[in-house]
């Protein structure tokens, strides 16, 4: 199979040759005629398998050949990702992949001036890819019109739910034209997208290249017990033991990123941090530097998650367990892309027991469990499988106590010195009984 026997147009061709490309993927595979030939499309594929490709190229193809010229003010496709980082990586990869045509393409987010993304909108976008925020702040402000709407690509959608995106597509949907195509891609998705898809695509062709919520298999995966507090020391030790030169490391929360960062600078390692207080600019430059090697370890919430294309990232460090299960998929999708291999590392404490199992279920895989000389754990992880189950190991019985006089306790009796009395049977008194042997006094 070949991208030629796929359909696709001759720029198209050029375009991938000179990125290299040479055999489509499995979802690029089913996708791309499906796309071509009109079908509203349902696609899971798990990260790093070439979607992009895959919703992007015959997208582009439907752009080139077919429609009028695109009006000022006006988009002819759309599509809307649940991040900036994203909405950079896919607008970087259409804009590759459109090389040849004499299509132009944009991309628009939030955290940056508003002003030059009305400017450019202006005399029209062929295919605009857009956070659903900003997208609709362009059009309350009739920067934007969608009259000329041919297409909608939902990318990642599940992710835009996760981070409360579900009023703002349901006010897109209603602005939107009802007679258009409509794709969904993602690599996962819940039942809330399923019920979104029911609303919004019609009769479509559904793709499943992988099975649902499974994590790449080019990623070896393993999960390093310890306390909370001892986290930071035990990912330096890590770290030095392991000569790590280029990490990806997520946290839970923007303080949890800020204070890694600030800990690893202060040992002259070079860190960086991107999260969602961050300005836009200060997060791509972040980005930049560490793709470039000119930052050793890149620390970030889940907002990197999903939207970071980094070429052969040889490994993903999860500080804090992810509090959604899919997101781990996503984070660790980070490496292992493109049949490279890559390594990722869980470090867990007992507070993230129920989160640790909620990612084997959805993962259907126990992950390997190690332990660290000199960091095991004061506080127990309980053991966790597959099925969602917490295996708490039952409490072992206490030994009758013994002084250190010699003393055993034989019920309500004790003898001091004899070392070959049995043990008893009864449960043993903590006080040694007192016997009155004077004479009995009689009661009043």
């Amino acid at each position: 199979m070949t991208f030629a026997t796929l359909g696709l147009i001759e720029p198209l061709l050029r375009a991938l040759e000179t990125l290299g490309y040479q055999t489509p993927t499995p979802v690029q595979t089913q996708a791309i005629p499906a796309v071509l030939a009109g079908r509203d499309l349902m696609a899971a594929a798990q990260t790093g398998t070439g979607k992009t490709a895959g919703f992007a190229l015959p997208l582009l193809q439907l752009l080139a050949m077919e429609g009028p010229k695109v009006s000022a003010n006006s988009v002819r496709a759309l599509i809307l990702v649940p991040t900036r980082e994203l909405a950079e990586q896919v607008h970087e990869a259409v804009r590759q992949y459109a090389e040849n045509l004499p299509l132009s393409t944009y991309a628009v987010y939030g955290g940056v001036s508003i002003n030059p993304q009305m400017m450019k909108l202006r005399k029209g976008v062929d295919l605009l890819v857009a956070t659903p925020g900003r997208l609709l702040d362009l059009f309350r402000q009739n920067a934007l019109k969608f009259n000329q709407l041919q297409t909608l690509v939902l990318d990642e959608a599940d992710r835009m739910l996760d981070l409360g995106f579900s009023e703002e597509l349901g006010n897109i949907y209603r602005v939107l034209p009802k007679k258009r195509q409509t794709l969904l891609f993602s690599a996962t998705f819940s039942d809330a997208i399923r019920l979104l898809a029911g609303q919004m695509l019609n009769d479509p062709l559904s793709i499943e290249v992988s099975p649902r919520n499974v994590a790449a298999n080019t990623v070896k995966q393993w999960v390093v017990t310890v306390d909370k507090k001892r986290k930071p020391e035990l990912f330096i030790h890590l770290m030095r033991k392991g000569k790590w030169k280029q990490v990806l490391v997520f946290a839970k929360t923007r303080n949890g990123v800020d204070a890694l960062v600030e800990k690893l600078q202060g040992l002259g390692i070079n860190a960086d941090g991107i999260h969602g207080d961050k300005p836009q600019a200060t997060r791509q430059r972040a980005l930049d530097r560490f793709k470039a090697s000119e930052v050793q370890i890149l620390v970030a919430t889940d907002v990197a998650a999903r939207g970071l294309d980094i070429e052969d990232l040889p490994l993903v460090v999860n500080f804090d367990l992810p509090i959604v299960a899919e997101d781990y998929i996503h984070r660790i999708g980070r490496t292992g892309r493109a049949g490279a291999t890559g390594q990722a590392i869980s470090l867990v404490c007992a507070d993230e027991v129920n989160l640790l199992s909620a990612i084997e279920t959805l993962t259907r895989q126990t992950l390997t469990r190690q332990m660290e000389q000199d960091f095991e754990p004061e506080h127990r992880v309980p053991d966790t499988d597959a099925s969602g189950q917490v295996v708490k190991k039952p409490k072992k019985p206490k030994k009758p106590k013994t002084s250190s006089g010699g003393k055993r306790n034989l019920g309500k009796w004790v003898e001091s010195g004899d070392a070959s009395a049995p043990e008893p049977s009864i449960k043993p008194v903590r006080k040694v009984p007192v016997f009155n042997t004077g004479p009995r006094k009689k009661k009043p």
